[in-house]
């Protein structure tokens, strides 16, 4: 059998007739967005907006993309002239859709002056990120510090500055964004925090649609439906949300007629999501891995594993602030719906990583809440426990887990000669970057932090079996 030949410019028009095609002349967008961060959610999420917004009529918003580490990403995407595949996967019913925003892209490590000439161009408006929550970070090539390099040359060449957003799963993402490029911008020029601070905007926003990461057989599979072979392609679901505050600076595309919510308060936005969706999925990738069940679908799939889920909402959803515009009962229903989506394989190991980043906003910051009214914090525990068993490095039947976390040689030192529930609960909470002291102090939290991982000890597969007893 011929091998299907690689999607490209000149290999488009090859493509099955069920596959959705750019439908605009490429050569005529201009590249209005810098992305810096080329993974599989950037291409899900902000990268179809963008695709959107030039299908509409408004060729301002191409993209080049930038690979913030390793070059593979870009140089995949280079040899398809920057075309790659959304594949939407509802249960079954698959929507192939090809994406043409992405006009041109770059390796930081490599190439670090084109990425901040990029960002000086005249034509660029916005620049946006999808970094993990550790990824801000320090150095030359930081996401902070390309940002401050391209915006001083702007104002070196007399231009406007950028309106930045940030796409990650950190609370007031757009300050947190803002104070690092300041402090990147103070090493290359005293005045330029100044300039910044008035030419320059940095929204927040919040992002949701779920992602699982490519696998070899996902990008055979495509291949045998479209007729044509994509590295790039990414797989995901119906569901996708931006929400961006709204505060920009010079031309900006008109996100609402594509989709995309602007708001005054991102923040009763951003708790629903961190409270509910990401909670859910801290819970459901350890308690989940600990029980040797590689997906999501899996878990909620158990009825244990969908009444955990549900008694943490209980607890979480009462610290939500007010918000006459969100159903928290109706996003609950849609979200485990989404949550139940076999066709995702999002794997419990993928959302396991990072755990002492994700943990506070997730989990720490809803039990704090809880604990100054004086209620029960059994369900949000049961997530955090489950957490401090995963640092074990072996799930129930003795299977070797990776501890991927930047704080990785922190715990294990933490850890080491730690061996009880009470043992290993008060080691933890000795760790300042995860547990600040009015929790780390509380004792109603360290009770039920030990009750929980003797629980979880005693093995989880039980625990995911049983009905609608309470935690």
């Amino acid at each position: 059998m011929t091998p299907a030949p690689r999607l490209s410019d000149a290999t488009l028009g090859q493509a099955h007739p069920d596959v959705e095609r750019p439908g605009y002349d490429r050569r005529g967008v201009k590249a209005g967005v810098v992305h810096l961060g080329l993974g599989a959610f950037h291409r899900a999420h902000q990268a179809v907006v963008y695709d959107d917004l030039i299908r509409a009529g408004d060729g301002r918003w191409g993209v080049i993309g930038v690979s913030m580490r390793s070059p593979d990403a870009a140089r995949r995407l280079a040899a398809q002239d920057g075309l790659y595949a959304v594949s939407v996967d509802d249960g079954g019913q698959v929507r192939d859709r090809i994406i043409g925003c992405l006009l041109h892209t770059l390796t930081a490590p490599e190439q670090p002056q084109a990425v901040i000439a990029a960002l000086a161009a005249p034509e660029t408006h916005l620049v946006s990120l999808t970094v993990t929550e550790n990824g801000y970070g320090a150095g030359l090539l930081s996401p902070a510090a390309l940002i401050a390099a391209g915006l001083a040359e702007r104002r070196k060449q007399g231009l406007g500055g950028l309106t930045a957003l940030s796409c990650d799963n950190l609370p007031d993402n757009g300050a947190v964004l803002r104070r690092a490029v300041l402090a990147a911008a103070v090493g290359i020029d005293p005045a330029l925090p100044g300039w910044i601070e008035t030419a320059c905007a940095f929204p927040s926003t919040m992002v949701d649609r779920i992602t699982p990461a490519t696998t070899a057989d996902d990008i055979e599979v495509f291949a045998r439906r479209a007729g044509l072979h994509d590295q790039a392609v990414v797989r995901t679901e119906p569901f996708s949300q931006w929400v961006i505050e709204d505060c920009f600076v010079g031309p900006r595309p008109d996100f609402t007629a594509v989709g995309v919510t602007l708001t005054a308060d991102v923040a009763r936005w951003e708790a629903a999501k961190l409270r509910l969706l990401n909670s859910a999925h801290s819970l459901i990738a350890y308690v989940g891995g600990l029980a040797d069940l590689e997906f999501v679908h899996q878990v909620v799939a158990t009825p244990g594993g969908r009444a955990l889920v549900e008694q943490l909402w209980d607890e979480a959803a009462t610290t939500l602030p007010p918000a006459p515009d969100i159903d928290v009962t109706a996003y609950r229903t849609a979200l485990m719906k989404r949550l139940g989506n076999p066709a995702l394989r999002h794997r419990t190991r993928q959302i396991a990583m990072d755990g002492s980043l994700k943990l506070p906003p997730r989990l720490l910051a809803p039990i704090a809440d809880r604990l100054e009214r004086n209620q029960s914090v059994n369900a949000l525990a049961l997530a955090v426990a489950a957490w401090i068993h995963w640092l074990g490095g072996r799930t129930d039947t003795g299977l070797a887990v990776p501890l991927e976390d930047p704080l990785a040689e922190t715990l294990r030192q933490a850890l080491k000669g730690a061996h009880t529930a009470a043992e290993r609960v008060d080691a933890v909470l000795t760790i300042r970057q995860v547990f600040p002291s009015t929790l780390a102090a509380n004792a109603l939290l360290r009770r039920t932090l030990i009750r929980q991982l003797e629980r979880l000890d005693g093995g989880t597969a039980g625990l995911l079996r049983g009905t609608t007893s309470r935690i």
